[in-house]
């Protein structure tokens, strides 16, 4: 099938937000073990796994509509020195991937799109969630506290 204008081009895009996601959180992931959060280790592979099946939609798509996955380019990944730095990395890069998201499917639309537009609804709402997740641990580390927030990712 071929691609309607433009649409090639912003799914490459959402593509290496995608890949990006999943070097960042598998980054986050073996930070998290190294330190002892079991729980956020697991979480972060959660989503990092996540993003695995993304790409991996994102690629047949592409290729569904006689295009070629760009695979070759990643966004910088966000490290941090610690376990709130990685929470606020996660929640600024989920931010910004709503916002290429919502550009993209209104983009979709526009053009009449709606398979693609289908699939990028699905990805947003995952995107919302980790948004809300990440949140969440921050909310709660102001509330209780970083040191007994941490307490309680130590075991599973």
């Amino acid at each position: 099938m071929k691609a309607k204008e433009g649409v090639l081009e912003l799914l490459n895009q959402v593509l290496r937000a995608e890949l990006t996601a999943i070097h960042q959180y598998l980054l986050h992931a073996a930070m998290c073990k190294n330190w002892g959060y079991d729980r956020l280790h697991d979480h972060y592979s959660h989503l990092a796994n996540e993003e695995v099946q993304h790409s991996a939609g994102l690629m047949a798509h592409i290729l569904y509509l006689d295009g070629t996955p760009e695979m070759g380019q990643l966004d910088p990944v966000a490290q941090g020195q610690n376990v709130t730095d990685l929470f606020r990395f996660g929640l600024e890069f989920e931010c910004d991937d709503v916002e290429a998201l919502r550009k993209a499917i209104t983009h979709c639309a526009d053009v009449g799109d709606f398979t693609t537009r289908h699939l990028l609804e699905h990805m947003i709402e995952d995107s919302e969630e980790h948004i809300d997740w990440f949140e969440t641990r921050l909310r709660t580390i102001d509330q209780v506290g970083l040191e007994r927030f941490l307490s309680e990712q130590i075991k599973r």
